[in-house]
């Protein structure tokens, strides 16, 4: 057996020592670790990329261990990085002279080429480790097998599982593609207790994801409020409290059925606020039309009378006409409008109702803007009720009046494919349609959904309806728009959400991309505090302050819309190409019926799973091609036998993280 021996670079330390099983031919090694801790030590901007590849359990001299441990310790402070501050460091912890001095160190960034190859250096010291892990499980396997302490398939399964491990090792981490990844789900926690309890109940009922009961629930608060109720910030910077929102949910996701139980009590009360209405409008209505007659009556009277008479007449007729003016019919009361309005007649109605919700389980709405009766849609009246932007009804009616303050709420469950149609739209990104919108973009639960769960309790059901009444009832009767103001605490937590955006606004930072979107996070966020404000007090001093506990919780709400929204924003500017390679990704996750993963594949097993290559086979080498980029495949690509002929089937080796069970739909 090899002796322990002596490192050059140690003083006297315990750390001058190699274990046993360590000895041998390592001086590449050694060479590969003095370059990678030195590439760390003179551009800490490697340090990420080095620690990715080489754990500190992979240096052959426990001295560079003690070394790396420090480096990122330091790293992971945010403290300098060099020499000088790891020796420091070291003097600490009492290390310096076990790992060789402070000069070991100096001598560690002479022995750099070039920071840039750190990756490579590290990425051989790493092979270097597994093979001298895969050497001593050999030897190990090989005195228990001779010593007949491990069965044949014992010292078979424990090969197999070294030689695996090695394996995954040898991979990098793969590339998500575009900004993917799991997305979070929406934090019913923060909502008011009442709608909690409804959201999180309904969900399970319908076995469908929070995130649709929750937005359309945000949706029914914003119809209640929206236009209603403004909230003042600071002078000069007052929002309202209307919403957009969408959540784009595949077919046969029981949209209806979550839409409905969440936004019933809003028809019900408009129903009954038409009736109620019904005779005074009939009263007036009757009153006008029995004065215009009068005026008819004058009128046709002047024209058969004598001149004499007829002057007379017509000052009669003017008086009753202005008498018939003078009476007011009111419109029906209304508080939303249907999912395939087009854009001029929801002008007509905002100029009468001013305060509008477009309510739908489906996308027609966005069908509609996106121009499916017009090669040019028109984006004014949605542009313009979003904000409260004054709206100008001239194109409709000249007996319309312009409206101050219009409020429009949109809250749909569209399929993920309408936003595509939606973007396309001739001006809806560049004139900040889109920007408007909160996008939600959950999972779907089909294929893993239970068959038989719970209703929602009655009680629960109770207690939703009751409070949206109440709100429903108490924001309609109010005869102006009133403001609340937000506390100073609130303020202070709102100029924290305005720096945060703002830093990530800068370039290669996460919204810089979606700055359009972004630039109106805060004021949605205000919108979003709003409402939860007036949902938690709507009995209880609704016209209070706005308090800072409303703002973070609406600010975790802003947060789950923003990773959606880069979703969405990614998804839009995809190609056929990443949607293609999500899908076999999708597939390669998925355990084979016996139970195990795939760790090769073939473009004709592609072809053979996946039908939606059936007919479209030209479309799977791009996506294979992406994955290959990515790093979730590797192409074993044979020659062509004797050079000549069609080059055999290419096999692709599958990513071992794939199997992970968290990876895992």
């Amino acid at each position: 057996m090899t002796q322990p021996t002596s490192d050059p670079h140690a003083h006297g330390a315990e750390f001058a020592t190699i274990h046993t099983l360590r000895a041998g031919p390592h001086d590449q090694a050694i060479e590969a670790e003095h370059a990678a801790l030195g590439a760390m030590l003179l551009s800490p901007a490697v340090i990420p990329e080095i620690t990715a590849i080489l754990d500190p359990a992979d240096y052959y001299r426990p001295a560079h261990e003690t070394i790396h441990r420090a480096i990122t310790t330091l790293h992971e402070r945010d403290e300098p990085v060099d020499p000088i501050t790891v020796a420091a460091y070291l003097a600490q912890t009492g290390d310096l002279n076990r790992i060789g001095g402070a000069s070991y160190l100096h001598h560690l960034v002479q022995q750099v080429p070039t920071t840039s190859n750190g990756e490579y250096y590290a990425a051989i010291a790493r092979d270097a480790a597994d093979n001298r892990r895969l050497d001593a499980t050999g030897m190990r396997l090989s005195q228990s097998a001779r010593t007949g302490e491990l069965t044949a398939d014992a010292t078979r399964a424990e090969a197999l599982a070294a030689l695996e491990a090695a394996e995954q090792r040898a991979w990098s981490e793969p590339t998500p593609l575009g900004e993917g990844g799991t997305l979070p789900s929406f934090p019913v926690n923060v909502l008011p207790c009442w709608m909690r309890d409804q959201v999180v109940a309904l969900a399970e009922f319908t076995q469908t994801p929070p995130d649709m009961a929750a937005t359309m629930g945000l949706a029914a608060l914003s119809t209640t409020a929206g236009g209603r109720v403004h909230f003042q910030i600071r002078p000069g910077w007052v929002e309202q409290s209307n919403l957009y929102l969408v959540c784009a949910m595949p077919p046969a996701s029981r949209k209806s059925d979550v839409f409905a139980p969440m936004t019933a009590p809003i028809y019900r009360i408009e129903e009954e606020l038409a009736q109620q209405a019904k005779p005074a409008i009939i009263e007036a209505q009757t009153a006008k039309e029995t004065a215009e007659a009068e005026v008819d009556a004058l009128l046709a009277k002047a024209r058969k009378g004598d001149p004499i008479d007829r002057q007379q007449l017509v000052a009669e007729a003017s008086a009753a006409r202005m008498l018939a003016d003078e009476i007011h019919v009111p419109p029906t009361p209304r508080l939303t409008v249907s999912g395939d309005i087009t854009p001029e007649p929801l002008t007509h109605l905002l100029a009468t109702h001013r305060c509008l919700a477009a309510l739908s389980p489906e996308g027609d709405l966005f069908d509609i803007i996106a121009g499916r009766y017009s090669t040019r849609p028109n984006l004014g009246v949605f542009l313009q009720a979003h904000k409260g932007e004054r709206l100008q009804t001239d194109r409709i009616t000249r007996d319309q009046p312009t409206i101050d303050r219009p409020a429009l709420t949109i809250g749909v469950t569209p399929q993920p494919a309408v936003l595509h149609d939606l973007a396309s739209a001739p001006g809806a990104r560049d004139r900040g349609l889109l920007a408007r919108f909160l996008y939600s973009l959950p999972p779907s639960n089909l294929g893993y959904r239970r068959i038989r769960t719970q209703p929602v309790p009655d009680s629960v059901s109770r207690t939703y309806d009751a409070r949206l009444e109440a709100m429903v009832r108490t924001f309609t009767d109010l005869p102006d728009p009133v403001t609340i103001p937000l506390s100073a605490q609130a303020d202070a937590v709102v100029e924290r959400l305005q720096e945060e955006v703002e830093f990530k606004l800068r370039p290669d930072q996460s919204l810089s991309h979606v700055k359009d979107w972004a630039g109106k996070l805060v004021g949605a966020t205000i919108r979003i505090a709003g409402l939860l404000h007036l949902a938690d007090r709507i009995s209880t001093g609704w016209g209070e302050p706005v308090n800072a506990e409303c703002v973070e919780r609406a600010a975790a709400i802003a947060e789950y819309y923003t990773a959606h929204a880069l979703a969405v924003f990614d998804l839009i500017a995809a190609d056929p190409a990443t949607d293609d390679a999500v899908h076999i990704l999708d597939w390669l996750r998925r355990p084979k019926q016996n139970g195990t993963h795939r760790t090769t594949v073939k473009r004709r097993d592609v072809v053979a799973s996946l039908r939606r290559f059936r007919g479209r086979t030209d479309t799977i080498d791009p996506a294979l091609s992406l994955l290959e980029e990515h790093g979730y495949l590797r192409a074993d690509r044979p020659p062509s036998p004797g050079g000549r002929g069609r080059a055999a089937t290419i096999t692709f080796r599958v990513h071992p993280a794939l199997k992970d069970p968290q990876n895992a739909p």
